[in-house]
């Protein structure tokens, strides 16, 4: 097969890869949108309910508030002709007086709870409305990205002619690729994430509310509730670490990798991973940070998953004008003429790599580890 033949098939490849990454995430917003509309219906149902039972004691409240002022009215003439009466009947018309007042003080105080109960609903439903208006948009905005990619990009190798426009081409494509991550991740970290973590909030002010007044059956709801949004809150976060570390953008590429390759030895039980960064300190070019970033990741993920490591080493090295990454593993390794079906993620790592006018070098034997080194120059 020629170079330009495997040069095709890898770009075709990576261009898979990123259908696929788009589709999941249009998916996972359509998922998130559809959520949004079942707590939206939910709430809306019992803001109706709530309103109506407003209604309802407001009524109740009038009624009672005419019959304190013929009761109070009652009594202020008994007290006045006292010796007309009985101490029996004084205290018959006292009492019923007072009974009249404090039920009617209990009707104005559940009427006041429910107003807020109201006006809490009106305020959620309305931030439910701005959550699936931005999922909405968004899943049409990813629509045109998706019928983009499939319609004018899907045979794109064919068209180009030299080596350099290939290359210039596929390092586009992974700039595209990590700009719409970035976008996506931002999106749904202001937009669904926020709503849910306030509604969480609200959900805590409501459960102490109820819990004061004793209504156990809305206690449970309310938990259940919570509950739900938990695990939505989990998933958005879950997806936006996928699409993009923010810390990436934040913080830069060595605290973004202490944190992400802590994370994958806190969640990978038996593995210990060492992570040794030197030379020069301060940010790259997001374009040479990011590819950093994902070449470890890969290598490491590697590692995790198909060597079966229990103790990884990760090297990078910063300089003015290059970098250098090296990692680790005392897995089972592997046998390089062996071709694999499911060697992508070097593949990968290859094209990534030479787009960046690097170098690659994978060193392994079966049972003596792995060892990945790239050198990139920073131009």
């Amino acid at each position: 097969m020629s170079e330009q033949k495997t040069g095709d098939i890898a770009l075709d490849h990576i261009i898979d890869e990123m259908v696929d990454n788009v589709t999941n995430s249009k998916d996972e917003i359509f998922e998130i949108g559809e959520g949004s509309r079942q707590e939206y219906e939910k709430l809306y149902n019992e803001l109706q309910e709530t309103k109506q039972l407003v209604t309802t004691y407001i009524e109740e409240g009038d009624q009672l508030d005419q019959k304190v002022r013929f009761s109070r009215k009652r009594l202020s003439e008994v007290s006045r002709q006292f010796q007309k009466y009985s101490e029996e009947e004084i205290r018959e018309v006292y009492e019923k007086t007072h009974a009249l007042q404090m039920e009617l003080s209990m009707k104005r105080e559940k009427e006041k709870q429910l107003r807020c109960r109201r006006d809490d609903l009106e305020r959620r439903l309305r931030q439910l409305e701005e959550t699936i208006g931005r999922a909405e948009a968004l899943g049409g905005k990813i629509s045109v990205v998706l019928n983009y990619l499939t319609e004018d990009f899907k045979h794109v190798s064919d068209a180009l002619e030299t080596a350099k426009e290939k290359q210039q081409f596929g390092l586009q494509i992974i700039e595209a690729q990590e700009e719409e991550r970035r976008r996506l991740s931002r999106e749904i970290h202001d937009g669904p994430a926020q709503m849910l973590a306030n509604v969480m909030l609200r959900s805590d002010l409501v459960e102490r509310t109820y819990r004061a007044r004793g209504i156990e059956d809305a206690m449970q709801e309310v938990q259940s509730v919570r509950s739900l949004v938990r695990s939505a809150l989990y998933e958005v976060r879950r997806i936006i670490y996928d699409l993009r570390p923010m810390a990436l953008d934040d913080l830069g590429l060595i605290p973004t990798l202490k944190k992400y390759l802590a994370t994958v030895q806190d969640y990978t039980e038996g593995l210990t991973i060492t992570f040794a960064p030197f030379g020069k300190e301060g940010r790259l070019e997001s374009k040479y940070e990011v590819a950093l970033f994902r070449l470890v990741q890969e290598a490491v993920q590697n590692a995790v998953n198909h060597a079966e490591a229990e103790e990884i080493k990760v090297k990078v090295e910063i300089m003015s004008t290059s970098a250098m990454i090296i990692v680790k593993d005392n897995g089972k390794g592997f046998d390089l003429n062996n071709k694999k079906e499911k060697s992508f993620g070097l593949m990968g790592m290859r094209e990534r790599v030479e787009m960046l006018e690097g170098e690659l070098n994978i060193d392994s034997s079966i049972g003596e580890g792995t060892i990945v080194t790239i050198h990139l120059p920073l131009n």
